[in-house]
């Protein structure tokens, strides 16, 4: 089980060639874990700020925004965003994030390796070719809904979702088959799994490669998390 959250980020200028201030942190990345994770990360744009447009030429990306509003411009469209918004680019897509508002715009970014860029990386058997229509989107989850990844990108996520414990309750996760990554918006808890009880609070991400497992429980009030899951089996050719 990985856990980090989004305390203490890096300053970091000019990023994807433009100027200005973004604040960034890396939460985890694919080392430690069996999928075809790059990362997982969060960022931070003040206001009138911006991301710059950059083309994803081996990885698919997701971004969700949990603060702020701003624009998400992707192969050259503008699309507003809010908390909710999610956007998915696919390889051969380019995207761009601009802050329009007059908070930071607050956002999580995993990143993942084409089943192409995952096969040269670990040396699997690539099961499938790779589509070739770009169909990156924009979508927005509303309380505790879901997207299916596969109407944008190649690779093996198989679930993108928001979900609300209610006070007092429970959830358990097993990574048997595949991995997850949880990602507290709202709340308070405690996350039990390696032998020990982590207090949970909003900005608390955790990542659980194969075999692991953790039981997620709400404290006095409503947790509300984001969620993804990978299919491990299918990265590595069917074999786990």
């Amino acid at each position: 089980m990985i856990v980090a959250d989004t305390s203490d980020a890096s300053r970091v200028y000019g990023v994807h060639g433009t100027e200005g201030l973004t604040y960034w942190k890396c939460l985890a990345r694919r080392t430690g874990t069996a999928g075809s994770w790059e990362a997982v990360e969060c960022a931070s744009l003040p206001p009138g700020t911006v991301s710059g447009a950059h083309r994803h030429t081996r990885t698919e990306e997701i971004y969700f925004v949990f603060s702020g509003e701003g624009e998400l411009h992707l192969d050259g469209v503008a699309h507003p965003v809010r908390p909710g918004s999610l956007g998915l680019t696919r390889a051969g897509s380019t995207h761009a994030l601009h802050n329009t508002g007059d908070s930071a715009l607050d956002w999580l970014v995993i990143e993942m390796s084409t089943p192409h860029t995952h096969a040269v990386l670990t040396g699997a058997r690539r099961a499938e070719p790779e589509k070739n229509m770009p169909r990156s989107a924009v979508h927005h989850l509303d309380h505790d809904s879901t997207v299916d990844p596969a109407t944008s990108f190649d690779g093996p996520l198989r679930t993108i979702r928001t979900l609300t414990l209610d006070p007092g309750e429970s959830e358990s996760f097993a990574s048997d088959g595949a991995e997850h990554v949880l990602f507290v918006l709202d709340g308070e808890g405690t996350a039990a799994g390696s032998g020990t009880d982590l207090p949970l609070a909003a900005g608390t991400a955790i990542t659980l490669p194969l075999g692991g497992e953790v039981k997620i429980s709400s404290g006095a009030g409503p947790l509300r998390l984001f969620h993804t899951v990978m299919d491990v089996a299918r990265t590595a050719g069917g074999t786990q």
